[in-house]
């Protein structure tokens, strides 16, 4: 069957004409212009009548005489001398082509008109006179036209606070369209459009989200069967994992109408306007079903109910969540539209909101692995001009921990590094510059230390070193340096191992090595710093993680006060002051253990210590193949020979490339003495 292309010219047909309240606005503006225009050229004063007969019998200052026998008013149309001596030289210009009246009373056309005639016989008046009358249509328009524009602007603010606006997300704007919904229409005629293509790694919730996609292309696959379309899916995970960016996809691959929108879009300070945009909402989206609904950041109305509720006040928020229940699933019916949402706190959801039949479906979006990290580098790096050596997959390996987000800012920050140096292509030295960059911070090479402050954090890093290089899970050392970056004065980075589930001496393991440099600064300085600040408090968040949470306490074992359901209030603990007692007992037992455990390892090792801090005093910066030497290869296989080998077997034929460090187990900054 042939096909043939849309008529253009029908759909223009179809547009009726609208009026717009510009116009009137447009209409005014120029008749009163106009007035003003005209009224500007003509210089008028109201005298009385007396005077009036001064200017013509006196004066002989009259050229024309205009009577308006309904108006009982006289208009005299003055000559330049006498006009200059009544109005003032700013006001009256003949230069300008201005002309000059005086207006005056009368008692009546008749009498006047016997007065002209007398003017006439003597002289005073040689002039034209004219009589005229307004005609009755005129006046009856100057006195209501005033009252048709109220009226008319009446009419048109009624049709807008009745939802008479127009346009395709449901009205104009103004405060008139305060409970129209704010949602932007995307269809398959978008230009800006992001595929699959665009989205990297996230290969399980690709998955999912692309069968969706299919419940709308082919339908008729799974309703054969019997099956029913899915009426919600929503996406949970960090932030910066790409959940977003999977919503953007599916608006690009779906060729059906796709309405985003914002949850904090629905709140607003107005009652009942969160309710309204709900409705709204589903009412357009029902339309134009079948349609994709995306809520981003649902969180914002969809917290638990009754958990803030303020004295029986109206809880704005409540009421928006309890329409967009009733609207996902509740009498009415709502079908051939998909709701897709995203958030990263789906602990605090409302649990009538994560049920099936409103979310069926929940998709978690993680922070991306190996090879998802190394396909979200060869999306990123496709508009990028890199060198022909670099290596996307160490780059990925060099990246642990790291979300779509952290590696887009990782490659833009890359940019601009290499073209700041006036580089042709961006290398491998530019990626290594923007990691530091965005873990540790700036350079700052001008601030000021003094010897013994220098000194203080070598051996500090130098303890972290040492101590982790001896543990059998110490976390491998990449590079170490004491040149201040933003708020640090020193930092270290290591390669931590991407786990799934954490022995328990794993986590010993990371308290002793982070305990390290302030063991150290006592043992080789005879005296503590606050430059272990922020090992004291990780340290401690750890060993009360052991204790409370994961049940690995000796006198406390197989016990977790975790709440997961957030239902738990924050003024009251789930255990008694006893029991409170014992925490705090266990805690410092831990961390008492493995402080004496650090010390004891830089005792053992304290020769090799003191090589590694002067070596680190002079240079400022050391690697793994500088603590190799000097300790010798470690006892336990480390992910870093094998990622990086040593200075002398590296490829580049410089220096080994220093991956990032993660978040929660990696990193060790040091902060700044008090």
């Amino acid at each position: 069957m042939p096909t043939f292309p849309p008529n253009n010219n029908a759909n223009k047909q179809k547009n009726p004409f609208r009026f717009n309240l510009w116009w009137m606005y447009a209409i005014v503006a120029l008749f009163i212009g106009g007035i003003y225009y005209y009224d500007n050229n003509v210089v008028t004063k109201k005298v009385s009548y007396t005077t009036f007969e001064q200017y013509v019998e006196q004066d002989h200052g009259i050229t024309k005489i205009v009577v308006y026998s309904d108006k009982k008013l006289v208009e005299g149309y003055l000559t330049d001398s006498l006009a200059r001596q009544i109005f003032a030289k700013s006001n009256y210009s003949t230069d300008q082509g201005a002309k000059a009246r005086v207006e005056a009373n009368i008692p009546s056309a008749d009498k006047l008109s016997e007065r002209i005639d007398y003017w006439r016989s003597t002289g005073a008046f040689t002039g034209e006179v004219d009589f005229e009358q307004a005609s009755p249509l005129g006046g009856m328009l100057w006195s209501i036209l005033p009252f048709i524009l109220m009226i008319g602007v009446w009419i048109y603010l009624m049709r807008r606070m009745s939802g008479g606006g127009s346009g395709s997300s449901g009205g104009g704007g103004g405060i008139f369209s305060v409970g129209k919904s704010k949602a932007m229409l995307f269809d398959k005629n978008n230009s800006d459009k992001v595929t699959f293509r665009d989205v990297a790694g996230l290969s399980e919730a690709k998955t999912e989200i692309e069968e969706i996609v299919e419940f709308l292309k082919n339908p008729k696959r799974y309703t054969n069967l019997g099956g029913k379309i899915p009426k919600g899916a929503l996406l949970v995970g960090p932030p910066g994992t790409g959940k977003t960016l999977l919503a953007k996809a599916v608006a690009g691959e779906a060729d059906v109408p796709f309405f985003s929108m914002s949850g904090s879009d629905f709140v607003e300070m107005f009652v009942g306007v969160g309710a309204s945009r709900v409705r709204d909402l589903f009412r357009q989206a029902k339309e134009k079903a079948p349609c994709i609904v995306f809520i981003d950041e649902i969180d914002a109305v969809g917290r638990a109910r009754g958990k803030n509720a303020g004295m029986g006040a109206n809880d704005e928020r409540e009421n928006t969540l309890n329409q967009l229940l009733t609207e996902m699933d509740g009498f009415g019916t709502n079908s051939g539209v998909i709701i897709l949402a995203a958030t990263n706190r789906a602990d605090i959801l409302d649990k009538a909101l994560m049920r099936a039949g409103r979310f069926d479906r929940q998709i978690y979006v993680d922070l991306p692995d190996l090879p998802d990290r190394v396909e979200i580098f060869k999306v990123h790096l496709r508009k990028i001009k890199t060198a022909e050596d670099l290596d996307v997959e160490m780059l990925a390996r060099q990246t642990p921990g790291f979300s779509g987000a952290d590696i887009a800012n990782v490659c833009n920050e890359a940019t601009l590094i290499a073209a700041r140096h006036n580089k042709d292509s961006v290398s491998k030295e530019d990626f290594n510059a923007a990691v530091d960059r965005i873990i540790g911070g700036l350079e700052k090479r001008n601030k000021i230390l003094t010897v013994e402050e220098k000194k203080s954090i070598a051996i500090h890093e130098a303890g972290h070193a040492t101590v982790s290089w001896h543990l059998r899970y110490g976390n491998p050392l990449v590079k170490v340096t004491i040149v201040p970056r933003g708020k640090a004065l020193g930092a270290a980075w290591y390669l931590p191992e991407e786990r799934q589930i954490v022995p328990s001496q794993v986590l010993l393991d990371d308290i002793c090595s982070l305990l390290g440099g302030r063991a150290a600064e006592e043992l080789f300085l005879g005296h503590i710093s606050t430059g272990a600040a922020n090992d004291l408090e990780r340290v401690t968040k750890q060993a009360y993680a052991m204790v409370v949470y994961y049940g690995m306490s000796d006198r406390m074992p197989n016990l977790s006060y975790y709440d997961s359901t957030g239902q738990n209030s924050m003024f009251t603990n789930p255990y008694s002051d006893e029991r409170a007692k014992i925490i705090d007992e266990e805690v410092s037992r831990i961390i008492t253990e493995q402080y004496e455990r650090a010390k004891s390892i830089l005792t053992e090792y304290a020769k090799g210590h003191h090589e590694l801090a002067e070596t680190l005093i002079t240079r400022e910066v050391i690697y793994t193949d500088d603590v190799k030497r000097i300790f010798g290869p470690r006892k336990w296989t480390s992910r870093t020979d094998e990622l990086f080998g040593s200075r002398e077997d590296n490829k580049d034929g410089g220096e080994p490339t220093p991956p990032p460090i993660d978040d929660v187990d990696a990193t060790e900054v040091a902060s700044e003495p008090a």
